[in-house]
């Protein structure tokens, strides 16, 4: 899952990833029945009933889960299950005990025949504004909105029954004509409103995300695979065909990186653009899944910064499909959804995930060497801003609680440059012929998607691949307290750091905005009685001054993200022309940009020597 934060003022990118529990093939003849009315939607709520299997038991419970793999937070999903019943065969009702916020438990259940229960969705819940604070992150929540759109992460709508999470599954889903239901299911009805899908057992139903909106979708494939691009978009704004060629483009560059690497035939974008209305989707950024990565982004993006954080957030989670889709733990593979059990890996399954999301842009030429220094700088800047001391093997299998959880998005920081040393160390001793790719392509075979490995096995497994100097790096720098040197590692393909001087943000200091808006009015403007950079300065702006209009161009709440992506475009001494509003006066302000610079460590090739080994760890 990756999460984007958006302040008012700046777009800031931070990450969290969805991870994948493999299909395996049910042989039992029960099954669990699932029916999901998406037309008679009353006060945001879906009615669900499930058909049980035969139960030779008394007592039985019925879950909904408290977490989803990948997702690294209790979500309680069972939270947004109300007037939850147990029927007989002859209608009765039996007797029901919630036993916590996800499980109920079912009495005389030798004679259970169905379950109901009505479905709230999530996104009416979230208070947006930053990370962690939302009850469920958007895309791993649910949207019921009648007549218009349905986001059915599956997780949110059926549970399983005690010790028969893998049984199949028959689902059918009953919805208004004009809706279609975009996924990467099969749907075995004709008929054009209800669908059936089966699924071997739990864990792929819920890996198996499904969007109901207005058909709006493109379909291409990319060296055998299927890729379907679904879009929701509140105002038609934007559109599937609008966003496809450089999604087309993108992933063409993955497949072509990860050579035999293919675990899928098919993959699934679902992209719903928030109206950012209170009641609307406010945790922006993406889950992914097996076969599928759910999109939720601010529908008032403009187009270029929208088709940026796009690419951004599927090549993550289209990396997915090698790990830990291919390559995963038994604590993955065997999830338990109510009490888990977390990997020690994350390292891997985010970190490595995250660097082939940079590495494969370097070597299929879609950004140039020096943007990779920039990425890579700005990874080591983050991670060391975090506990560089607290083992990553110790902080994964924790972090589901304090002081591990806050650490968790260093696996998106440190964990992709634990990939980089990696890659590093492997090329280095291989003479360039190898590199972290070949890793993982080599434990792909070695395991797969029905194949776990256990967890304090894997680092002997990695060695055994590659040469004793990995190893070392292993035991030293991601299971022990270690901090990383980059440097060392980094001069071994020629690579420094070097001080540089660049220009920084002219709405943004780190995280601190110097503008706000007034929610009343939609005006922006310069957040009073703190210290302005240059850009204000020279042009005598001040705190509490509106701005009304820039070249121009009129920017409120409703188009401030067009402004923050044009600004980054502004270049020192460009002419300037702003209208504010100062204590209810209007007035026009004419100058030149002067862009606040600020010094930081940076990454620049500069030992020659090194330039074979550089050039194989960038193209080979």
């Amino acid at each position: 899952m990756k999460r984007i934060l958006y302040s008012l003022a700046f777009a800031s990118i931070l990450w969290s990833c969805k991870t994948a529990s493999p299909a395996v093939t049910a042989v039992a003849k029960e099954q669990v029945g699932v029916a999901i009315n998406l037309n008679d939607v009353k006060e945001d709520k879906v009615l669900v009933t499930i058909t049980s299997p035969k139960i030779n038991i008394d007592e039985i419970t019925y879950s909904i889960p408290k977490i989803v793999p990948g997702t690294y937070s209790v979500d309680d999903y069972g939270k947004y299950i109300e007037d939850f019943k147990a029927f007989d065969s002859k209608g009765n009702m039996l007797p029901v005990t919630k036993t916590d916020d996800n499980t109920w438990n079912i009495k005389n259940a030798k004679t259970l025949v169905k379950i109901t229960y009505l479905v709230n969705d999530t996104f009416d819940t979230e208070k947006g504004g930053g990370f962690g604070q939302n009850d469920i992150f958007s895309p791993a929540g649910t949207n019921i909105d009648a007549g218009k759109n349905f986001m059915l992460n599956m997780h949110g709508f059926a549970g399983y029954f005690q010790d028969r999470k893998d049984l199949p599954y028959n689902v059918s889903i009953s919805h208004p004509e004009t809706l279609w239901g975009a996924t990467s299911m099969t749907d075995q009805d004709a008929s054009t409103t209800n669908d059936v899908f089966t699924t071997a057992r739990y864990a792929e139903l819920v890996e198996n995300p499904i969007m109901y909106a207005k058909p709006d979708y493109t379909t291409f494939t990319v060296d055998g695979m299927e890729i379907l691009i679904g879009v929701y978009s509140p105002t038609g704004k934007v559109t599937a065909e609008s966003i496809t060629p450089e999604m087309k483009t993108m992933m063409i560059a993955q497949k072509t990186f990860l050579g035999k690497i293919n675990a899928t035939k098919k993959y699934t974008v679902l992209l719903y653009l928030s109206s950012m209305t209170p009641t609307d989707a406010k945790g922006f950024g993406a889950l992914e899944h097996p076969t599928a990565t759910t999109v939720v982004l601010p529908e008032m993006m403009p187009k270029e910064e929208l088709v940026k954080s796009m690419k951004d957030v599927v090549s993550h989670e289209f990396f997915h499909i090698v790990t830990p889709l291919t390559i995963h733990s038994k604590e993955i593979h065997y999830f338990d959804y109510n009490t888990p059990k977390m990997s020690e890996h994350l390292w891997m399954y985010e970190g490595v995930t995250e660097y082939f999301a940079n590495l494969f842009q370097i070597n299929q030429g879609l950004i140039t060497e020096e943007e990779f220094y920039k990425r890579m700088a700005e990874k080591i800047e983050h991670a060391n801003a975090m506990n560089d001391t607290m083992p990553f093997t110790t902080m994964s299998a924790n972090v589901l609680t304090e002081p591990y959880k806050a650490q968790y998005l260093n696996v998106y920081e440190k964990g992709a440059l634990i990939g980089m040393c990696l890659d590093i160390i492997i090329r280095e001793k291989s003479n360039g012929e190898r590199g972290i790719l070949d890793l993982m392509q080599k434990l792909s075979n070695e395991y797969g998607a029905s194949k776990p490995f256990n967890d304090n096995e894997l680092f002997a497994k990695i060695t055994s691949f590659t040469y004793p100097e990995v190893g070392a790096f292993l035991t030293t720098y991601v299971s022990g307290a270690t901090p990383i040197p980059y440097g060392t590692f980094l001069a071994k393909v020629g690579v420094t750091k070097s001080m540089e001087k660049v220009p920084g943000n002219v709405f943004l200091k780190g995280q601190t905005p110097y503008i706000t808006v007034n929610q009343q009015t939609k005006e922006i403007f310069v957040i009073p009685n703190m210290e302005l950079n240059a850009f204000y300065t020279n042009l005598g702006l001040k705190g509490g001054d509106i701005l009304v209009s820039i070249n121009d161009k009129p920017y409120s709440l409703d188009n401030i993200y067009e402004m923050i992506t044009e600004s980054q475009n502004w270049k020192e001494n460009d002419a300037i022309t702003i209208k504010i509003k100062r204590d209810g006066k209007e007035e026009i302000i004419k100058g030149k940009v002067k862009l606040p610079y600020e010094e930081k460590e940076g990454l620049r090739a500069t030992d020659a020597t090194k330039k074979a080994l550089k050039e194989a760890w960038f193209k080979a």
